[in-house]
């Protein structure tokens, strides 16, 4: 690199159907430059793949010498996606002081599932005084726990006050098994136990996806000769190192969302606007205010799951391009369902397999009646065997079948029975389903050709033939359906842009206003009751297909729908002009009167003087902070320390009540030199 030019960037973002790569410069005025942009499909097998496809491609466009790239900066829906199929490795909780009842609050049962959960005596009060510690009954459990489980996931009772417990657990599950432990302390400072188990919960499972996409990324770039810092963007926009991203993968959820937040309004310049950015798995809604996104002060909700992780409000539906299609039950003119879950397209299908897959929709097409499986395939993701360990006997028989090459599931599937096992070898990212998607009636209708047309045609043909309740085709020709998928997928996108909106200016009900007033703008006769809605700001549409799908858009929504020229990459691009920013916080409380405890970092200290006390804690977060910035990749950090205090008044005398302090770093990532 000369004097005169400027570093180079490369922004990956790895999504559920493809990995985008862009190279960008700083030079060409205060939005820089674009040099060369590409995409190429995510392989969940071996994600270095796509990775090395995206960005090889924008390398050769760009002519740009490996070595010249200074900072390499990714972002990824992959552990948002997981969560909204509700996938992941499987897990054990250990809660210490806590009981069976507490799995009850904050969704976390639901969220544990059929993983195992081990609870121990123990954890500590408000002040951080500790109860009784035993760890017997985990150990007991560790040997058979170690072989059967990807990682560990540990939350003691007011951990946040003080950590002891959950080291001792955590020092004690390493040493015995080796495995990833994940514990609730190290990633959110917050009260309310079973919130900060379920995040805890989640990290645990995301651990080894997030560990596999940094590690493919870090071993691309050293093939290609590119010795540069690998950044990573968290759901709060900010950037965050590797190494940072794969202790705490749970941050990355809304990382892909959080980037085209950042991309958008460096594209656009719009300081006030909804972006609604479409993906293969979903569409993610939220507000840019005064030119920064809107942070979510009760933590992200990702797969109907509340998190203690700060992120953007960003509301996250399963609704893509790769969403599945699905006919409603029981209705005389059943309504086209779209997702949440996400598909292989047959058009992708296809194009990869060839007549494993065309021969198969051709032999159901010539049977006399409509199957209830046709157009329906499994085909093994690839991952590692080792994430597989736990199956049950059904689920590892079933899994054995399944293989590299998609299988027709009339042929794989005897019984009801065996389809509750598919799914959860779905659920457990083992097994994709291939099936009619919104880009496979996009190929039908000639609006898309980037993959296997005539796969596409064929699955539209076999769901056209579906029988609505008079026992009528519900579409006279594959063309007709596809046209009613698409439409169907921009009211939707309208519908959920709208119920952000709502949601945003703290409206209830606002799914059902939505549906009933883009109903209304869409229905031959709307009604008695004319009624009308319009987005004070205009709509910024994000994603490959949204020129496709939101060229309707500004009719249902009131207001403007802008569509930028690197749209496609806005991601990508959102990922290497963000900044590092993390913060740390600490709490004094007052046990007794005149007994001041600090509790900071994995430290807890007592002072018998408040101002000293205040004084050790601002210390305290703004050294902890500083070190958190190096490992997040900045050596140049801003830090701002905020203290609020809650006191009361008793006959004019104050009486402290406690103190939260909070240190916030922030700065450019460090670059290659």
């Amino acid at each position: 690199m000369t004097a005169k030019q400027s570093p180079l960037f490369l922004g990956i973002d790895t999504g559920g159907t493809y990995t985008d790569a862009v190279l960008w410069s700083e030079e060409g005025g205060p939005k820089g430059k674009v040099l060369a942009k590409a995409k190429a499909l995510t392989t969940r097998h071996d994600l270095a793949v796509g990775i090395s496809g995206a960005v090889d491609a924008v390398l050769e466009k760009a002519g740009t010498d490996p070595a010249a790239i200074k900072l390499v900066s990714m972002s990824t829906t992959l552990a948002t996606n997981a969560l909204v199929e509700g996938q992941g490795g499987r897990v054990a909780l250990i809660m210490i002081g806590f009981s069976e009842a507490d799995l009850a609050r904050d969704g976390l049962k639901t969220a544990l599932g059929t993983d195992p959960v081990v609870f121990c005596p123990g954890g500590h009060d408000v002040h951080g005084n500790a109860a009784k510690l035993d760890l017997s009954g985990l150990e007991a459990v560790l040997p058979e726990l170690g072989r059967s489980v990807s990682g560990f996931a540990v939350c003691a009772y007011f951990a946040t006050r003080n950590p002891a417990h959950e080291l001792a657990a955590r020092d004690l599950i390493r040493a015995r098994t080796g495995l990833p432990v994940t514990a609730s302390h190290e990633l959110s400072a917050k009260l309310g136990g079973p919130r900060r188990a379920l995040t805890t919960l989640l990290n645990a499972r995301l651990i080894s996806m997030i560990d596999r996409l940094v590690a493919a990324t870090e071993g691309f770039l050293g093939h290609r000769g590119i010795a540069a810092p690998l950044m990573v963007v968290r759901g709060d926009g900010a950037l965050v190192s590797a190494a940072f991203a794969r202790q705490r993968p749970i941050e990355t959820i809304l990382s892909g969302p959080a980037a085209s937040l950042v991309g958008a309004r460096h594209m656009t310049g719009l300081d006030d606007a909804m972006v609604s950015d479409i993906g293969g798995t979903t569409t993610d809604v939220a507000v840019l205010d005064g030119g920064r996104p809107r942070l979510d002060p009760e933590g992200a909700t990702v797969g109907g799951f509340r998190t203690m992780v700060e992120a953007v409000a960003m509301r996250t539906f399963g609704l893509g391009g790769d969403s599945e299609v699905a006919l409603e039950d029981g209705a005389l003119t059943p309504k086209i369902l779209l997702g949440p879950r996400r598909l292989v397209p047959l058009a992708l299908a296809g194009m990869v397999h060839g007549e494993a897959v065309t021969a198969e929709l051709e032999r159901q097409l010539r049977a006399p009646n409509p199957g209830r499986m046709d157009g329906r395939f499994a085909v093994r993701t690839g991952v590692p065997d080792r994430l597989a360990a736990g199956l049950t006997a059904p689920e590892a028989k079933l899994y054995e079948a399944i293989g590299a090459t998609p299988l027709a599931l009339d042929r794989l599937l005897t019984s009801n029975a065996q389809n509750a096992t598919l799914n959860r070898l779905v659920a457990r990212g083992l097994v994709h389903i291939c099936g009619f998607t919104p880009s496979d009636a996009a190929h039908v209708l000639g609006k898309q050709a980037n993959w296997d047309a005539a796969a596409a045609r064929l699955g539209a043909e076999l769901f056209a033939r579906r029988r609505d309740g008079r026992g009528q085709a519900i579409a006279a020709t594959p063309e007709a359906l596809a046209e009613r998928v698409l439409v169907t997928l921009t009211r939707w996108s309208a519908e959920y842009i709208l119920e952000t909106a709502f949601a945003e200016d703290g409206l209830d009900g606002a799914a059902t206003v939505a549906h009933a007033l883009v109903q209304r703008a869409v229905d031959a006769h709307p009604g008695i009751a004319r009624l009308t809605v319009a987005l004070d700001r205009p709509v910024i549409g994000l994603g490959a297909s949204a020129p496709l799908h939101y060229a309707g858009l500004a009719a249902l929504v009131g207001n403007g729908c802008i569509v930028p020229e690197d749209t496609d990459v806005a991601n990508a691009l959102g990922a290497v002009v963000g900044q590092v920013r993390v913060s740390a916080e600490a709490r004094v409380s007052q046990p007794k009167e005149g007994l001041f405890r600090l509790a900071s970092g994995q430290t807890v200290r007592d002072f018998t003087d408040e101002a000293k006390a205040i004084a050790a804690a601002e210390a305290d977060v703004r050294a902890i902070v500083a070190e958190r910035a190096k490992d997040a990749g900045t050596d140049n950090a801003e830090i701002d320390v905020a203290t609020e205090f809650k006191v009361s008044t008793i006959e004019g005398q104050r009486m402290f009540i406690e103190a939260h302090v909070v240190a916030v770093a922030s700065g450019r990532p460090r670059i290659a030199v």
